[in-house]
């Protein structure tokens, strides 16, 4: 483990966990990166892959948390393509030459590989995650009408996390956000209100028409990336309000490229979609703090003697500081490789790159212990991105 950091004194540190399928595991490797220099959440927040990501979190202890999170990883990709291994250890055997050669091939291996294990994903299914339906999407209840079958993800989560220790009070805050599908509402399990259960974190990630949507006490949801993909607002919102530090990790960029091929275009539309609100709800608060500023200056102005006979100037003055929230920012870039089946392209050796982005991201983003450091004060809010160019 890498030397621990000093952590300013904050009363919660949160952890934000987009939805984005195989992209998942570069959360992992946040999470690595994170344990590295003693940095443990206290709340974890999460989104579809986010979800299942957080139950195995929230599910361990902290020394066992990146372990168990490789095995869920390692469980639901498949294992590395020998194909593409004999082809490019083959290559070694040229020298300087052979070199070349290999990052060339390493680059159209990765396309070709990682399109034929999305295809396979989407006949076969994934190892302890889903299978697909016989005669799908067929029709009958709202359980059961979908391209797969999820009943294997629960066995898997019920495998590696412990839910006793989910649900323990204090461990840890969890929360999941998933869509009502009869009222299109969206909501959030939190173990803090609920005892929570595979089924929650199963219904944060119950995308359709892929997945069915999942009942729970006589309602059915859906993938919380419905109606949003990101939970960072909800833990702006939560009261009371506490000093929060919040590494927020997104799979997909809002930024990107202008596309030129069809493919190039179904890719740039997920990156768009599911990349909703983080930008949205930074800028709002940054918004915000701009109107706090504003008032406190009007009041500033507001003669001492005036303000000391009027107990209402202060409680306005603590309401305007409040709490202060540091937003760590973390965004996985698309490799030059990926397309648009990314999202679905469990193959083992894109896990792992994946997840090296994450720690790698982590490792650097630290470098610089002063993003960690609280807003100052008269500063309820800061930002500091982290772009990672693939």
């Amino acid at each position: 483990m890498a030397k621990a950091l000093n952590i300013p004194n904050y009363s919660r540190v949160a952890l934000v966990l987009q939805g984005g399928g195989a992209l998942g595991s570069y959360q992992a490797g946040i999470v690595e990166g994170l344990y590295e220099v003693g940095i443990h959440p206290t709340w974890v927040a999460g989104i579809s892959i986010g979800a299942l990501n957080a139950a195995i979190i929230a599910g361990n202890a902290p020394e066992k948390r990146v372990e168990k999170l490789r095995e869920f990883w390692e469980t639901i990709c498949r294992p590395p393509s020998t194909a593409a291994s004999v082809m490019l250890s083959a290559l070694d055997m040229f020298g300087p030459a052979g070199a070349t050669m290999r990052e060339m091939a390493q680059s159209a291996s990765e396309k070709m590989f990682g399109s034929m294990a999305a295809m396979r994903a989407m006949v076969e299914g994934q190892h302890g995650f889903f299978t697909p339906r016989p005669l799908a999407p067929g029709s009958g209840t709202p359980a059961t009408t979908s391209f797969y079958e999820t009943s294997a993800v629960i066995q898997t989560l019920e495998r590696l996390a412990d839910f006793d220790r989910i649900n323990q009070s204090g461990e840890m805050r969890v929360s999941v956000g998933a869509t009502n599908v009869k009222s299109g509402n969206f909501v959030y399990f939190d173990n803090t209100q609920m005892k929570l259960k595979p089924e929650h974190f199963l219904a944060s990630g119950a995308l359709p028409p892929g997945f069915p949507a999942v009942e729970i006490e006589g309602e059915f949801y859906w993938d919380g990336g419905c109606v949003s993909n990101t939970p960072l607002e909800y833990i702006l919102n939560t009261t009371p309000h506490k000093d929060t530090l919040v590494f927020q990790v997104d799979l997909w960029s809002a930024s990107g490229r202008i596309p030129t091929d069809v493919f190039q275009i179904m890719e740039r539309m997920k990156d768009i979609q599911y990349s909703s609100k983080t930008r949205g709800v930074t800028n709002s608060v940054h918004a915000l703090q701009q109107m706090r500023q504003i008032l406190w200056d009007t009041i500033e102005r507001i003669p001492v003697a005036v303000r000391k006979k009027d107990p209402w100037f202060d409680a306005l003055a603590k309401r305007l500081y409040g709490a202060r929230y540091n937003c760590i920012h973390l965004i996985y870039k698309n490799k030059p490789t990926e397309g648009h089946y990314k999202d679905f392209e469990f193959s083992r050796e894109t896990m792992n790159l994946h997840w090296d982005s994450g720690r790698d991201d982590v490792r650097r983003t630290l470098e610089n212990p002063q993003c960690l450091e609280l807003p100052p004060p008269g500063e309820n809010f800061v930002t500091y991105d982290v772009h990672r160019d693939a």
